[in-house]
Order: structure tokens, then C-alpha cells, then sequence
């Protein structure tokens, strides 16, 4: 890990970890204990395997550990800054959209370039290689003005230009 020196066990700024790593029993446990171990609070993550690697992106306040404190696994920081909701529209549309087809270079800049286009906001995407098959879904934020319709008619296209299946439909609403 390599913080700078004001950052190595600063006060409570906001950094962004990533973490990869061989994927092994007890790598998140061991990275999420470190930071836990000197005060740091984990304020949000997302956490995947890819390709045979644990990948860990962190948002993270507090005291960081010093560079020694994560061996065997590839740790960056980054200080950012506090940005809860910005540029999200709480109101705004939420959607599930799933694609299966062939696999091939630019699937995902194709798809999200008509998402944004609509003004839509990926909040969440995965994507798998089956076999050939290339499996994504995407967790969207649409504008409350956006045109559902015409929007599903150009990912309906992109899909067929791409040899995949596209599905878009309203998310369930979230129970916490």
C-alpha cells in the first residue's frame, strides 16, 4: 500500500482502497481486519473474483496501516472526497438490465454509452464469461423525464448489432 506520509495514520479523511489478490479463504477477513485493527471504518465496498482474484474497491475513514501491514495481496489509496449522493437523482428510475450473447470487445461501451446517453447512471455491473457465452447485468438510475420506451427500442438495437439479448426492467424496490 502506498499512502502518502500525511496519510499513514491520519485523522478521519475518506480514501479509496483497492485491493487484488489470489483468491484464497480469508483474504477479505484478513484486509477488512487490518483496517478494523487501527480504527478504520469500512463505509462502503464492493468485493468480486475475477479471473481467479479477490478485487476489493473500499471507501474507507479513519487511520490508515502502514504499506507492511497487506502482504501478499496489490493495495493503492487514494484520498477523495465526500460525495455522498452527488449527482444522483433520489427520485430518479431504478433498473435491472441483462445481456447474453457471444462474447466480444466492446459490449460494455456500447451498452453504457446508450445508458448514459439517457442521462442513466450505473450504480452496480457485473459481467461473466460462460463458456462463449458472455453474461451482463447492470444495476441503472434513470432520470424520472427519460423516455423508457425509446430507450429500450436503442438498447433493443445495440443488442441485435451485438448478437445478444437485452432485458431492461423496473428494479425491485429495496427492503432494508
Amino acid at each position: 500500500m502506498s499512502p502518502s506520509p500525511s496519510r499513514e495514520g491520519a485523522g478521519v479523511g475518506l480514501s479509496a482502497i483497492t485491493v487484488l489478490g489470489v483468491d484464497r479463504p480469508g483474504t477479505i477477513a484478513e484486509v477488512t481486519a487490518v483496517l478494523a485493527g487501527c480504527g478504520a471504518n469500512v463505509e462502503d465496498s464492493a468485493m468480486t473474483l475475477l479471473g481467479g482474484h479477490v478485487a476489493m474497491m473500499l471507501l474507507v475513514s479513519g487511520r490508515l496501516p502502514p504499506a507492511s501491514a497487506f502482504p501478499g495481496v496489490a493495495v493503492t489509496v487514494t484520498d477523495v472526497e465526500s460525495r455522498r449522493d452527488a449527482g444522483r437523482d433520489p427520485d430518479g428510475l431504478g433498473y435491472v438490465l441483462t445481456l447474453h450473447g457471444p462474447d466480444r470487445p466492446g459490449i460494455i461501451s456500447a451498452v453504457s454509452a446508450v445508458l448514459a446517453g439517457a442521462g442513466g447512471d450505473i450504480t452496480g455491473m457485473t459481467s461473466r464469461l460462460c463458456g462463449r457465452l458472455y453474461v451482463l447485468i447492470a444495476d441503472v438510475r434513470l432520470p424520472e423525464a427519460v423516455d423508457v420506451a425509446d430507450l429500450m427500442c436503442r438498447l433493443a438495437a445495440v443488442g441485435a448489432d451485438l448478437g445478444s439479448e437485452i432485458t431492461f426492467r423496473p428494479a425491485e424496490p429495496d427492503v432494508l
